[in-house]
């Protein structure tokens, strides 16, 4: 890598809720930001506009171009136009539901654009530490608590997809010497997330009720447990992993488990509302395979990036209602929040 500039990071996803958390950790870092987003007809840059400065201006250090992982000719050109340091594959199809109903693209973009993307890398020779976004999907129904050593079971299209991923970025690390690692992130959530995952869904739907715009809020299964962490510091375990002096895969968790029944009580107590009074069943929000219980142990991020997580999910949950409240009483965009360390 080189010591005359400034370290360069390529971010695929970048206008996702990690994405522009990670783009923010890597310019606050004094890093220099290129990141991968796919034309539309309208612009769909908004969780990074606070971040955006022209690029004709002098200073800037975020750039932003053009591309898809399915295009592999276009990913090797760029990665070759801009010689990263470090590449983050955070871009995918990453709704476990919409995975049932759009299997053969979630295949598409979530797995196969892995390995488009690895091997642009091996293809023109790029010296770089590669990130790949790993699930806790990938363990599906294998029973908690879940290591780096769990075996795995996929219970829904996304969770093979990442799988895929998953072995794809292995290999290339063993077959190729790649500085190639897997983030195996449990779910972690913000007011970024967006607004058809079951937490923000709910976050939302309690500021609406509050404001009196919402009279009914439909869930499907209330008994899934899962282990919710703050996105904001999970993207600091993903930097952590390509500065180790090793390539390896962690599990990233909190480590505590809550129902989503959970979630409603801490997301509606904290605004004075009682869920029960709002909450209807709807099977259409069930999956075909359900995945009853995710629970990370992430003591080798630990011991060997000296990562632990400070939100827990009562927390979070808090600063999600917060911020679709404050959403509504102001104008603005929900996902220019404030980062909470504790």
């Amino acid at each position: 890598m080189s010591n005359t500039r400034a370290k360069r990071a390529l971010i695929t996803g970048i206008t996702g809720q990690d994405g522009s958390y990670l783009a923010e950790l890597l310019l606050s870092k004094g890093y220099e930001v290129h990141g991968l987003i796919r034309r539309a007809s309208t612009f769909n840059t908004a969780r990074i506009d606070h971040l955006y400065t022209d690029p004709h201006m002098a200073g800037t250090r975020l750039f932003l171009h053009y591309g898809d992982l399915s295009d592999g000719s276009r990913l090797a050109t760029l990665l070759s136009t801009v010689q990263p340091d470090e590449v983050y594959n955070l871009a995918a199809q990453s709704h476990v539901r919409v995975s049932f109903d759009e299997p053969e693209y979630t295949g598409n973009s979530t797995a196969l654009g892995s390995i488009r993307l690895l091997e642009a890398i091996r293809m023109i020779g790029l010296d770089c530490r590669y990130y790949q976004a790993s699930s806790s999907e990938m363990f599906g129904a294998t029973p908690p608590p879940q290591t780096e050593d769990t075996p795995f079971y996929p219970r829904s299209p996304y969770g093979a997809a990442k799988l895929y991923s998953y072995w794809v970025t292995r290999n290339y690390r063993e077959a190729y010497g790649m500085f190639a690692v897997n983030g195996i992130l449990f779910n972690h959530e913000s007011p970024r997330r967006g607004e058809t995952f079951v937490t923000r869904k709910i976050t939302r739907a309690v500021a609406r009720i509050r404001a009196g715009l919402q009279s009914e809020l439909f869930m499907g299964n209330l008994d899934a447990v899962r282990d919710w962490g703050y996105a904001p510091e999970y993207v600091d375990a993903m930097w952590r992993m390509l500065q180790h002096d090793e390539p390896s895969d962690y599990v990233v968790a909190t480590g505590a488990a809550y129902t989503v029944r959970d979630f409603l009580t801490f997301s509606f107590q904290h605004a004075g509302l009682d869920w029960e009074q709002y909450v209807r069943f709807d099977e259409r929000y069930l999956r075909p395979t359900e995945v009853d219980a995710l629970i990370g142990n992430a003591s080798k991020a630990e011991s060997l990036l000296g990562w632990k997580p400070l939100v827990k999910t009562p927390r979070l949950a808090q600063i999600m209602v917060d911020a679709d409240i404050a959403a509504l009483e102001v104008e603005g965009r929900p996902w220019i929040d404030t980062v909470v360390s504790g």
